[in-house]
């Protein structure tokens, strides 16, 4: 089994995922000129959701008919897998069948399975550990508005789950520094932390960690699956919220984000997606063309030499 799979940022090497993200920029101009570009013309994606999904499903499913190919999507509830067929087994008959499969799941290690018995690439669409496709797409948006984030100090508040472990991955990769403020108790996993070292600093006032920070990120405080756990969040939490007031703590030409959904009164106050410094909409837009580029690189190459 060759295909090369992204499951984290750290299975490319960080020239790889900046060429991703240049690429992304390209492929987004090539659209916004309404130029046809379709490399991936007859190739199918599947798309396997635990969970429910509004960006990563459109982004995907809009991005391959976009390149020429088709994506099919599949839920726990219409397929074998939510009757129990081992996850080996789906592997490697869908991967007969199918170009490259993104899965958005629970539990990070049916991804590691899924890609174990794959011949195709396979995609991680979220886990419970972490998004790289997503992290992508703020990459990405942070280059086109500010340039390289080399060097830069990025700030993340609140829960450290598994965006705040694709940020740890992320100033490993990308070269920069990061902040995390959380509570007690919601620290992020202490793996990703121990690969990081000095990279990474966790503290506990979001003052702090928002200090002089280039970019400023946050993410709700209650994951898909935690939903019994919210009213002990809330009140853990109540501190951590990003404000108007908490950015102007950040460089002048700081600037916002959210992997959204928001939620709004909870994570940032009711405004903050339409304050000037917020590129939530842009970063949004970018999942497209940044998994464009990625379904590219990932899917094209194997038929070079089929």
């Amino acid at each position: 089994m060759s295909a090369r799979h992204f499951l984290s940022l750290m299975d490319f090497t960080a020239d790889e995922l900046l060429g991703v993200i240049r690429r992304g920029i390209e492929l987004k101009d090539l659209r916004s000129r309404g130029v046809l570009f379709e490399p991936l013309k007859n190739r199918v994606l599947g798309m396997i959701f635990e969970k429910s999904s509004t960006r990563t499903r459109l982004s995907f499913e809009a991005g391959m008919i976009q390149l020429g190919g088709q994506a099919i999507f599949l839920s726990p509830r219409d397929t074998q897998l939510g009757r129990g067929e081992p996850i080996s087994d789906s592997a490697i008959v869908m991967s007969r069948m199918l170009d490259a499969v993104m899965i958005r799941t629970h539990h990070h290690s049916i991804l590691t399975e899924f890609a174990a018995h794959s011949r195709v690439p396979v995609i991680n669409g979220l886990s419970d550990e972490s998004h790289p496709c997503q992290l992508l797409a703020d990459m990405q948006t942070y280059l086109e508005h500010r340039g390289s984030i080399q060097g830069k100090t990025v700030a993340w508040i609140g829960d450290g789950y598994n965006m705040c472990n694709s940020y740890i991955e992320a100033a490993q990769q990308f070269d920069f520094q990061l902040r995390i403020a959380c509570p007690e108790g919601y620290e992020p996993d202490p793996r990703f932390l121990a690969l990081a070292g000095e990279r990474v600093q966790i503290v506990r006032d979001p003052k702090q960690a928002v200090a002089g920070a280039h970019l400023v990120t946050t993410d709700v405080w209650t994951s898909m699956g935690q939903e019994e756990e919210t009213a002990r969040r809330l009140a853990h939490f109540a501190p951590y919220q990003v404000t108007r007031e908490l950015l102007d703590l950040a460089a002048p030409d700081a600037l916002f984000m959210h992997c959204l959904p928001a939620h709004r009164g909870e994570e940032i106050s009711q405004d903050l997606l339409d304050d000037p410094r917020s590129v939530a909409w842009d970063q949004a837009e970018n999942r497209l063309h940044a998994q464009k580029a990625l379904l590219e690189f990932l899917v094209e190459p194997a038929y070079h030499h089929a």
